[in-house]
């Protein structure tokens, strides 16, 4: 337990968090990487380039010096944090490496402003959240490996089939070199997928949703191709798998990992809302809804740019046709001719077209895409008065803020 003098201290903090802490963790990360240059092996490199990182980390250390004395407040964000870590493999013997380099960012940004008092009540800190860490992932890796198919650290999988759903997304299904069984999981769920790439000084792992069904023979992930755009460059992994990997490679797996779940006990209708690439934990929870013969009502909708960029479409028509309870719609915010008659709106996602496809708003919304577009979505059902508790959203990559204007941009463009 922190004393009232730690916590007193740590609360001080919290308006010198709020303005330098994206200094702190930006400093912190370059701390780390030239002190331990062997982390660069489990970081996204393309999430360090693009600040997300470094932001993710500043909200989060700002939340803990915020509920320093009611931890438990920001246990959800700690089980989220914790379910990424344990997918990239993050070890207990790690936090104490990273407690020394972010209490040397706090002295180096801060400077005379951090005293010895402050950064003692820091150190102090630091250890009790890293404890909470360390302790709720050791129940998650020991879950891993012991669950029916499980398994520790990352298992050789196989590319048993390559498929292009669209000109920007190819799905991937993989199964394992040993032949053994592999661990089941919940639908939205995600792998770490780990890859040393010809020509890259170091590995790469990224995390993709397994975009089918649990209880299939294979897990299926659906990869969007990041090409190089004005505000970032092309996606190493993502071009690799596209160009690159071929039926019958093997690349590693850690067993799925991740808490933006469908709820299968709850029996209230459902409404599964995606853009782009988002669809992919949403097409994994429709599959489960159908493959189940759930009595309850499922409501699909996705957007897209045109039917150039709309992945697994025959797939979720199919789906939806085989139960009375499930509908599909399409919105494309700029369809081209060969698109008549292929969607269901044209432009944006708007309240009075949610509002006249989804039969009910007493309902469990899920949402997944790029930040402005759930942004948007989010501020939609928020207006019409959807309850907080009943939505449900994921950050492909770390995790953001939905407090943002949502306008146009709110359309994915891929």
């Amino acid at each position: 337990m922190l004393s009232e003098k730690t916590i007193s201290i740590i609360k001080s903090t919290v308006p010198v968090l709020e303005v330098h802490g994206v200094a702190i963790t930006k400093r912190f990360y370059q701390l780390l990487f030239t002190n331990h240059p062997e982390l660069m092996n489990v970081f996204n490199h393309a999430n360090q380039r693009q600040g997300k990182q470094q932001a993710a980390l500043a909200n989060a250390v700002y939340a803990a010096a915020q509920y320093i004395d009611k931890l438990e407040t920001i246990l959800p964000a700690v089980k989220q944090i914790a379910h990424k870590h344990r997918s990239l493999g993050i070890t207990a013997d790690q936090y104490p490496i990273v407690g020394q380099n972010l209490l040397q960012a706090i002295k180096e940004v801060l400077g005379d402003a951090a005293t010895d008092e402050i950064l003692d009540a820091w150190a102090e800190a630091y250890g009790v959240i890293a404890s909470v860490f360390i302790s709720v992932e050791a129940e998650m890796y020991q879950e891993a490996e012991q669950q029916q198919g499980g398994w520790a650290g990352y298992r050789a999988f196989r590319v048993e089939r390559k498929v292009q759903e669209s000109s920007v997304i190819t799905s991937f299904y993989f199964v394992p070199q040993d032949g053994g069984s592999i661990a089941s999981f919940k639908p939205g769920q995600y792998v770490s997928v780990k890859m040393d790439i010809p020509g890259e000084k170091n590995t790469h792992i990224r995390q993709y949703s397994l975009s089918d069904a649990p209880g299939k023979p294979y897990y299926r992930i659906s990869v969007k191709r990041e090409d190089t755009l004005p505000s970032k460059p092309a996606g190493v992994v993502s071009v690799y798998l596209h160009e690159q990997m071929k039926e019958g490679e093997v690349l590693w797996l850690s067993a799925p990992a991740g808490d933006f779940t469908l709820d299968l006990e709850d029996i209230r209708p459902v409404v599964l809302i995606s853009g782009g690439v988002g669809l992919t934990p949403m097409v994994s929870m429709l599959n489960t809804l159908v493959d189940t013969k759930t009595d309850r009502q499922v409501t699909f909708i996705h957007a897209a740019q045109n039917g150039e960029y709309h992945a697994l479409k025959q797939q979720v028509e199919e789906k939806v046709s085989q139960t009375s309870g499930a509908a599909a719609h399409w919105c494309y915010s700029n369809p081209t001719v060969l698109d008549t008659g292929a969607f269901h709106k044209e432009g944006y996602i708007d309240l009075p077209w949610l509002q006249k496809v989804i039969p009910n708003k007493d309902a469990v919304f899920y949402f997944c895409g790029p930040v402005p577009f759930m942004a948007h979505i989010n501020r939609l059902l928020l207006e019409w008065n959807v309850p907080a508790e009943q939505i449900h959203y994921e950050f492909f990559g770390p995790s953001g803020s939905l407090d943002q204007p949502s306008e146009q941009a709110a359309v994915p463009q891929q």
